[in-house]
C-alpha cells in the first residue's frame, strides 16, 4: 500500500517540522511549502492526497487565496484542504463548515495551536480511502 501524502503549505518552519514528526509516525510521507505561490505549484506537481493550509503568511489572507486557486483548477479541485490557522484567535473570524463552504472553500478549519491527536483524527478523517 502506498503511503499518503501531505502537502503542508506554512511559513512557520517550527511548526511545520512538529507536523511533520506527528504525521510521519502515522506512516504518512509529508512535504511542505513555505509560501501559498510554491504550495500551489507543488499540489499540481505533487498530486497530494491532503492539504494542510495556513491563512497568515506573507499576506494576512493568503491562505484564503490559495484555496480559491485550488478549488478553481481541476487538478486540484478534489483534494481535501485542512485550514491550520490562529486567524479565530486573531480576528475572531469563526468557521462553519456547513454555511461557510462556498466563501471558504476548505474541507476543515483547525485552530492553532491544534493537538497532535487532532490534527491526526482531522487528517484520518479526510484522506481519501484507498480502494
Amino acid at each position: 500500500m502506498n503511503k499518503k501524502t501531505i502537502l503542508i503549505i506554512d511559513d512557520d518552519i517550527d511548526l511545520v517540522e512538529i507536523i511533520r514528526v506527528t504525521l510521519e509516525n502515522e506512516n504518512l510521507n509529508v512535504i511542505d511549502a513555505q509560501n501559498g505561490e510554491r504550495g500551489v505549484a507543488m499540489a499540481k506537481d505533487r498530486s497530494p492526497d491532503l492539504i494542510l493550509l495556513d491563512v497568515m503568511m506573507s499576506k494576512v489572507d493568503e491562505g484564503f487565496q490559495v484555496a480559491y486557486e485550488l478549488r478553481g483548477d481541476p487538478a486540484t479541485k478534489d483534494i481535501p484542504i485542512l485550514m491550520l490557522t490562529a486567524v479565530v484567535d486573531q480576528t475572531g473570524f469563526d468557521f462553519n463548515p456547513d454555511k461557510d463552504a462556498d466563501f471558504l472553500p476548505v474541507d476543515e478549519f483547525l485552530e492553532k495551536p491544534v493537538s497532535p491527536r487532532r490534527l491526526v483524527d482531522m487528517v484520518r478523517k479526510h484522506l481519501p480511502t484507498s480502494v
